[in-house]
């Protein structure tokens, strides 16, 4: 490319770095990307920025993409040569930003790792040897009881439980949001058993549910090493994840009750479509519905 170009790249970096004091690994990833496109328009015979067209910058993504970058890192590229003709525009030295409205090609959305019935029960019936176990067997069942998020489950206090009721509340939900949420029969009994340890390591008006041998409010990342040691204790050989409970209760429960909206409530998603994603139905049982609800579906008696 022109001289020219490569001094405003240059003083693009430094403006990154001296004004905007932005870190050093993200000025290494703004320079890795935009190399790209320097690539490309030297390819191209391209001398100057402003020469790029919005064309020029889908058919480079889409280069990038055949190459195997994935949607996030195509992304990415698109942000940082998005920051860079905002500072040629912010400087007078482009008209136009040709990136504004190219998008990367969407990320297929992978589904979390499910459990079936049988692993949940041998996960959750492998039997307490201690008290840290006694706790953490209750967490496991609120987790699949009621579709907890880890931070929701660590956020709980002992005020956002009614065991009589068989309820709690979920007080900061993503987005802030709170939802009411039924407790099982299974939760309400493991919970019971863990408060009357509880109250023998409490530190004095501590308000969570789920405390350390301190007494202090269990961290997110501790209840993921409890779940992880306690399945290699119990000889489950699968990497179970707090999340995989979550994603199990929902799928077993939308496979039972096919009742979306009750599931989208319960999970606190504020959007349908996240559940839709986020849970499966069992193929074999959907074609089994629609053979039997479909009026072209059925076939008519001899």
């Amino acid at each position: 490319m022109h001289a020219d170009a490569q001094q405003m790249l240059t003083d693009f970096f430094e403006q990154l770095t001296v004004e905007k004091r932005a870190s050093e690994h993200t000025v290494k990833s703004y320079q890795r990307d935009i190399k790209h496109l320097t690539n490309y328009c030297t390819d191209k015979s391209i001398p100057q920025w402003t020469d790029l067209k919005q064309s020029d910058i889908r058919s480079h993504i889409a280069g990038r993409h055949r190459q195997g970058l994935g949607s996030t890192s195509l992304q990415r590229e698109l942000s940082a040569i998005r920051s860079f003709y905002n500072f040629l525009l912010k400087g007078g030295l482009a008209d136009s930003n040709p990136a504004q409205y190219v998008k990367a090609p969407k990320q297929a959305r992978k589904l979390p790792k499910t459990l079936d019935v049988d692993q949940i029960t041998g996960l959750l019936e492998a039997g307490t040897n201690s008290v840290l176990e006694i706790r953490d067997l209750a967490m496991f069942e609120l987790f699949y009881s009621s579709g907890l998020r880890l931070g929701e489950l660590a956020a709980l206090n002992l005020t956002d439980i009614d065991l009589a009721d068989k309820s709690l509340m979920v007080r900061l939900g993503k987005g802030g949001k709170s939802r009411l949420l039924p407790i099982g029969s299974k939760a309400v009994t493991a919970i019971s058993n863990w408060l009357e340890q509880r109250l023998k390591n409490v530190v004095v008006a501590e308000p969570a549910l789920f405390i350390s041998t301190r007494g202090t409010r269990l961290g997110q990342r501790s209840i993921e090493l409890r779940l992880d040691q306690w399945c290699k204790k119990k000889g489950i050989a699968e990497h179970i994840h707090p999340h995989m409970l979550r994603h199990s209760f929902a799928s077993h429960l939308l496979e039972s009750s096919q009742d979306l909206r009750a599931v989208q409530e319960l999970l606190g998603h504020s959007n349908i479509s996240t559940t839709q994603i986020y849970t499966h139905l069992d193929f074999q049982h959907l074609a089994d519905v629609y053979d039997k609800a479909h009026p072209r579906a059925k076939k008519k008696s001899e």
